[in-house]
């Protein structure tokens, strides 16, 4: 999983910052690695330089493999609030996903094996009384 870490003119970005952003998101999405092809990270200050609150903003876009795009944002008084109040709705939407997928892989494969499984006991009660026809 790649992770691509943008900011605007009003956050000053250092290798740092974007070394903290990446651990913060890998942790947080650990279980999705190989899921995601790639994780964008978008940092702003929704005021610029007028101070106020919640007014940091982190965006998280992820690309699911084989899935249209993934996009949350949070706004928080501190961008480390932000980021991880992104990172964690980020694994919501991702664990609701996969979720989604997961259940309806068992809906289609387990009617289909207990369908199976009812024909082959029913063929085996078939040849069951057939050879106890041949017999008696």
């Amino acid at each position: 999983m790649q992770i691509q870490v943008n900011s605007d003119n009003h956050i000053q970005s250092s290798i740092r910052l974007e070394e903290w952003v990446r651990t913060t998101i890998e942790s947080t999405l650990e279980r999705y690695e190989e899921d995601l092809t790639r994780v964008e990270v978008h940092l702003g200050d929704e005021n610029g330089d007028k101070p106020g609150p919640h007014d940091l903003r982190c965006q998280l876009e992820a690309r699911p493999k084989g899935h249209q795009p993934i996009s949350v944002t949070h706004k928080a008084e501190s961008l480390e609030l932000a980021i991880e109040g992104a990172a964690s709705k980020l694994e919501h939407k991702l664990e609701h996903l996969f979720g989604k997928l997961r259940g309806k892989r068992a809906a289609t494969n387990g009617p289909t094996e207990s369908i199976a499984l009812a024909d082959a006991m029913l063929e085996e009660e078939f040849l069951e009384n057939e050879r106890a026809a041949l017999n008696g």
